[in-house]
């Protein structure tokens, strides 16, 4: 499957908002949206208008690079979000969050959601006590998220128990340090996630 394998911090740049997809880089003034905050190429001085399509373009973008997902799987996600109960917006929030990587990133045992991604691909972490390779893996509620024999035996492990100290934990996840296992004990809340994008303007891209 094709993915952008490029410089992401060209992503920030050309979306015009930094989405923290370089992990503890984007903390500190070599963030290079800080140093260059402008999209990348050639500037020129002649300011173009937006249309409201391209502001619902550019949100779907902010989202797709904010998770790492391709269009084809994005969409689906949104079909997915529609035929459930409630609102579209906050389902399809729903269903990113809970994928496996996210769920990762947001233990503090990943940097980043591309690290988290690459400790999936790598076979080492557990989903109820299978190994499982697949970030998207949809998590659901009372999975208890672990490391493999082979993943806490690596030399990253203590370095992601150390990271993990530090993180604060949504109210959603449980997090039992001393094993370095978490568990979804509920349903994520939209409120607290806090987006860089409106997922409502999403659910405007698509529906026309």
């Amino acid at each position: 499957m094709a993915r952008y394998r490029g410089p992401v911090c060209r992503i920030c740049r050309r979306l015009g908002d930094k989405l923290y997809l370089k992990g503890e880089k984007c903390y500190t003034p070599r963030c290079t949206f800080e140093r260059r905050p402008f999209p990348p190429g050639q500037r020129s001085m002649r300011r173009r208008k937006v249309s409201d399509r391209g502001l619902q373009l550019r949100e779907k973008q902010r989202a797709r690079a904010s998770y790492g997902i391709l269009e084809r799987q994005f969409r689906r996600y949104y079909e997915r979000a529609v035929r459930r109960t409630g609102i579209t917006g906050d389902n399809l929030l729903r269903i990113l969050e809970l994928r496996l990587d996210n769920v990762i990133y947001r233990l503090g045992f990943a940097d980043s959601r591309a690290q988290a991604r690459q400790l999936v691909r790598h076979g080492h972490i557990t989903v109820n006590g299978r190994k499982s390779d697949i970030p998207s893996h949809a998590i659901k509620l009372n999975d208890v998220i672990a490391w493999t024999a082979r993943g806490a035996r690596s030399e990253y492990y203590p370095v992601a128990q150390e990271q993990a100290k530090g993180r604060t934990m949504p109210s959603w996840i449980a997090l039992d340090l001393e094993n370095m296992t978490g568990r979804v004990i509920t349903v994520p809340v939209p409120e607290e996630i806090a987006p860089k994008f409106d997922p409502a303007t999403i659910v405007e891209f698509y529906s026309r």
